[in-house]
């Protein structure tokens, strides 16, 4: 146990020296409330960086949703995702129609554990998020107690762009944003489209 702390301090010590990733908590506070974070994928850095931004006590209790074919390629990736990152890792391929991708990560919720997810579902070029996939509405009509933070990482794709096999030293920040909520009657695309904007209007003018 201590010796995964200290791996994991020392993780975030290095992100932090390497690309900055600071965090800018301008919509809300650090707190132990449950959380689902959803933000913006540019790069595979997203996941250590949203995860190093958080408070010590906070990565405790809040698991990184990443694709078991990236972080499950190899021993090495596997095992600082389960067990430096805490990653609940999910198949992105359907094994049958019946299969739902998204069971790990409910079993996390239902535990009271706080996720940090990618409605995306792939990694983009823009400095904006594109489409939402629909998971987020569905995590959020199941936990409807669970707060739903949005964030921006900011020049991750710059940082780490795909092909690159080592991070430039681009300054990073995390920005978190109000918690919003699906409301009444509203339907998965209209949601979508305003949990996009949400993170959207966390970036900087340049973006």
């Amino acid at each position: 146990m201590m010796q995964r702390s200290l791996l994991r301090a020392g993780v975030t010590a290095l992100t932090r020296f390497v690309i900055g990733g600071h965090a800018r908590w301008t919509g809300c506070a650090p707190t132990l409330a449950q959380r689902i974070y959803f933000a913006n994928h540019g790069s595979h850095l997203d996941t250590i960086v949203l995860w190093a931004a958080l408070p010590p006590r906070l990565r405790a209790e809040t698991h990184p949703v990443a694709a078991a074919d990236y972080w499950g390629k190899t021993a090495l990736r596997r095992h600082i995702a389960l067990n430096l990152l805490n990653c609940v890792l999910i198949d992105r391929k359907r094994l049958s129609p019946d299969a739902d991708p998204l069971a790990p990560v409910s079993a996390v919720l239902a535990e009271g554990q706080s996720v940090i997810i990618f409605p995306e579902g792939t990694r983009g070029d823009e400095p904006l998020p594109g489409p939402f996939k629909s998971g987020l509405y569905h995590l959020g009509l199941a936990f409807p107690a669970a707060e739903l933070v949005p964030v921006y990482l900011d020049n991750l794709s710059r940082a780490f762009p795909k092909g690159a096999y080592l991070p430039a030293p681009i300054s990073c920040n995390v920005r978190f944003g109000a918690p919003i909520r699906i409301e009444a009657d509203e339907d998965k695309a209209a949601f979508l489209e305003r949990a996009r904007a949400a993170v959207s209007a966390l970036a900087g003018p340049a973006a």
